[in-house]
């Protein structure tokens, strides 16, 4: 019998307390660990393309690969060979793109382009459907709007998915993350709001919710209350104020997402499970790593050209600003490797990265096998403090 994602999701959390790892498509490298690893060692690991990752050509596919939905479904299916990789939509929704956002599309026409991009993810045999309507052109979407938006969209991708057959999951979430925790009263008014409405009109409620643990990346740190050793302000501390949150989820029936997961210390990792944060998401953190990878790759071989041309290409890209702390001390270099991943997939990267092959080995595969360990390492430190894999 084929289990439906929700089984699969479950089976494996309640093996025994742990917490499931969502992976980012930050790159091609990142998505071939994680089936590579996800297949090793037998258990189930989402991959949670964005839609400025992954999205359809009409709005220039993304910037990993130039990957549509289908495209991408195709590169996993074909190399997951034990059916261990859930395929999930990170942060879909209306003005999810960065097309969408330049162009200020009207309310009508973001919501169409967003059903569109869910669609051809349905079509392509995803799992799991983020449903964000949390931004708009002007900032922060109006609560108000937010909800008829979700609604809007969660019946229509139920409805897609019943005429082509297809069991689908759901994970809603109308908030921005902040470096606070959620307020549970807030969180308990709109998760009722959410299964009032699945309820009133025959749906299954969503999976998952994403719910503000105190996790925020900025630069290369997580600057969120969670892995704070210093009380926050305003703020119960973790140990009394996360249980609420997670009772009160659990309460309406839903497992918790918790986004902004890089770069948080093993040791809070480990502490997941027990405090009974069902789901993770990690994201820039292996594209970081991949790009520190490289660095040090050529400089070890004196390829000092070669790191540099990557380094100010990165530099060029400006993706690192929308990273960055207000009055950053952040070099140039640093800037670098947080936008690195965005450039991997240019033709510009392509070219470099034959002649760092060419320059360092015939053996053209090395330096790939090299960047793949360090970002399955990095990823494996999050499958064993999540205890993914056998006590």
């Amino acid at each position: 019998m084929t289990l439906s994602t929700k089984q699969r999701i479950l089976r494996q959390a309640k093996r025994w307390p742990s917490t499931q790892l969502a992976v980012g498509v930050v790159s091609k490298t990142a998505v071939e660990a994680t089936i590579e690893l996800a297949n090793h060692f037998g258990i189930d690991l989402m991959l949670i393309p964005s839609r400025r990752q992954v999205d359809m050509d009409s709005l220039g596919s993304g910037y990993v690969e130039k990957w549509n939905a289908r495209r991408f479904a195709d590169f996993v299916r074909k190399r997951d060979k034990n059916n261990r990789i859930l395929l999930c939509r990170d942060h879909g929704g209306p003005w999810q793109n960065n097309r969408e956002m330049a162009d200020s599309l009207c309310p009508e026409d973001a919501m169409a382009s967003a059903k569109r991009s869910f669609e051809e993810d349905i079509e392509a045999g995803f799992d799991m459907l983020h449903l964000d309507p949390s931004v708009s052109p002007d900032g922060a979407q109006e609560e108000e709007i937010a909800f008829s938006f979700l609604f809007e969209l969660f019946e229509h991708c139920h409805s897609v998915a019943e005429k082509l057959r297809k069991n689908l999951a759901f994970e809603v979430g109308t908030e921005e993350q902040g470096t606070l925790a959620e307020s549970p009263q807030g969180l308990e008014r709109w998760l009722k709001r959410i299964k009032t409405y699945a309820v009133e009109h025959g749906r299954e409620a969503p999976l998952f919710v994403v719910v503000q643990t105190g996790t925020k990346v900025m630069e290369m740190r997580n600057i969120g209350s969670l892995g704070s050793p210093f009380r926050v302000p305003n703020q119960l501390p973790t140990s009394i104020g996360l249980p609420r949150i997670v009772d009160i989820a659990h309460q309406y029936g839903f497992l918790i997402k918790q986004h902004n997961t890089d770069y948080l210390s093993s040791d809070i990792l480990s502490r997941h499970p027990e405090l009974r944060i069902d789901s993770a998401n990690v994201a820039p953190e292996f594209g970081v790593v991949e790009s520190k990878a490289l660095v040090y790759f050529t400089e070890a071989h004196g390829l000092l050209k070669e790191r540099d041309a990557f380094l100010e290409l990165a530099l060029g890209s400006r993706k690192w600003e929308k990273w960055m702390l207000p009055n950053t001390r952040a070099s140039d270099r640093e800037k670098a490797l947080i936008a690195g991943h965005y450039v991997f997939s240019t033709d510009a990267y392509q070219e470099l990265l034959a002649r760092i092959q060419c320059g360092y080995s015939k053996r053209g595969n090395e330096l790939e096998e090299f960047l793949r360990n360090a970002v399955s390492n990095a990823i494996t430190r999050y499958i064993s403090n999540f205890r993914l894999v056998t006590p």
